[in-house]
C-alpha cells in the first residue's frame, strides 16, 4: 500500500511545528485523526519516523532522511494543483498582507512582484509593520511574522528559521576594532531594535557546544529594524540582524560580519492566517510563498 498524501502532510506538519496538536490545528483536523495518520504512515513505511515524549516530538534518524522527500512530494502536488486549477485569469481580488518592515522591503517585495506578474487580476494592500497584526480588528488576510505564534485561534505555517549575526560597516571596525569574543560587544556602540518600547539588548551566540549571552549598551534604538540596518551601513555601530536581511549588504561590502566563528540565535518565520475560508488568490499566494522556502533555507551564513 502506498503512502497517503494526507498522512505525509501530517508528518511534515509535525516536523515543522514540533507538536502533534499544532500539526492538527494547522491542517484543520482533530488530534485523533492526526495521530492515526502518523501511525498509519509509520506502519506503511515500516520505520519509526517521530520519537514522542510527553511534551514534544522529534524526528528519528529515519524521519530526518524521509522529511526532504516528503516535503518535495507535497510541493510537487501543490505546484500541480496550481497548474491545473488556477490560471492567471482565474485569480482576482484584493489580498491584504502585513510583514516585518525589513523582511518586507528586502525579500517579500520581490516575491510579491513575481506573483503579481503571474496573476495580474490580483490586487495587493501591503503593510510593513513590526507590530503583531490583530486579524480581528485590522483588515489583514495574511501576516508574515517572526517568533512563536501565541494566539491559538490563528494558523501559523513555518516558512523558515532565520539566523541572526553581528555585523558592522568596515569603516566602523577600522575605527573601533573588531571584537574577538561576544563579551567584547559590551564595549562597542550597539544598534538595537526596540520591541514593545524595550530595546533588545541581550544578544546570544553559539560556537559548537559553547553558548554566550551578552548584554550590550544601545547607542541607538529603533522600533524599525530597517533603520537598524541603515544605521549599521552608515557606520554608527554594531547590529544584531537576521542574515537574510543583510546578505546583499555583505556581498556589496557595505557591511561585514562580526565574530564569524560564532552563530547567532535563530528565529522562526511563519505565514499566519485565520481559519476562515481562504479565497483562491490567498490560497495561491500562500502556496507560492511556501515554494520560496528553499531560497530562505539556502540563505544561511557560512
Amino acid at each position: 500500500m502506498s503512502e497517503s498524501v494526507s498522512d505525509i502532510a501530517v508528518f511534515v506538519a509535525c516536523a515543522d511545528g514540533g507538536r502533534l496538536s499544532l500539526a492538527a490545528r494547522t491542517l484543520g483536523i482533530t488530534l485523533a485523526v492526526a495521530s492515526a495518520a502518523l501511525k498509519r504512515l509509520e506502519a506503511q513505511l515500516g520505520v519509526r519516523l517521530i520519537l514522542r515524549t510527553t511534551r514534544s516530538l522529534r524526528l528519528s534518524a529515519e524521519g530526518e532522511r524521509y522529511l526532504p522527500h516528503a516535503r518535495a512530494a507535497l510541493d510537487a502536488l501543490r505546484a500541480g494543483r496550481l497548474a491545473l486549477s488556477r490560471d492567471a485569469e482565474a485569480l482576482n481580488g484584493l489580498v491584504r498582507v502585513t510583514a516585518p518592515a525589513d523582511f518586507g522591503r528586502n525579500r517579500l517585495a520581490g516575491w510579491l512582484a513575481d506573483f503579481a506578474a503571474r496573476h495580474p487580476g490580483v490586487r495587493f494592500q501591503i503593510t510593513l509593520d513590526d507590530a503583531i497584526a490583530d486579524f480581528f480588528a485590522a483588515p489583514v488576510d495574511l501576516a508574515l511574522r517572526y517568533g512563536t505564534l501565541s494566539d491559538s485561534s490563528l494558523i501559523g505555517v513555518p516558512l523558515a528559521r532565520l539566523e541572526r549575526v553581528a555585523c558592522a560597516a568596515p569603516d566602523y571596525l577600522d575605527r573601533r576594532g573588531a571584537p574577538l569574543h561576544p563579551q567584547e560587544l559590551a564595549d562597542h556602540d550597539a544598534l538595537c531594535y526596540m520591541r514593545q518600547y524595550r530595546p533588545v539588548d541581550r544578544w546570544s551566540f553559539f560556537r559548537g557546544a559553547e553558548a554566550c549571552e551578552v548584554g550590550v549598551t544601545p547607542r541607538w534604538t529603533f522600533n524599525d529594524a530597517e533603520m537598524v540596518r541603515r544605521w549599521a551601513v552608515r557606520g554608527r555601530g554594531i547590529a544584531y540582524r537576521i542574515w537574510a536581511d543583510i546578505v546583499e549588504d555583505v556581498a556589496a561590502g557595505r557591511l561585514q560580519r562580526v565574530l564569524p566563528e560564532w552563530r547567532g540565535e535563530a528565529t522562526p518565520l511563519s505565514l499566519v492566517y485565520t481559519e476562515r475560508r481562504l479565497s483562491p488568490a490567498l490560497r495561491a499566494l500562500i502556496d507560492f510563498l511556501l515554494e520560496r522556502r528553499d531560497e530562505l533555507e539556502n540563505c544561511a551564513p557560512d
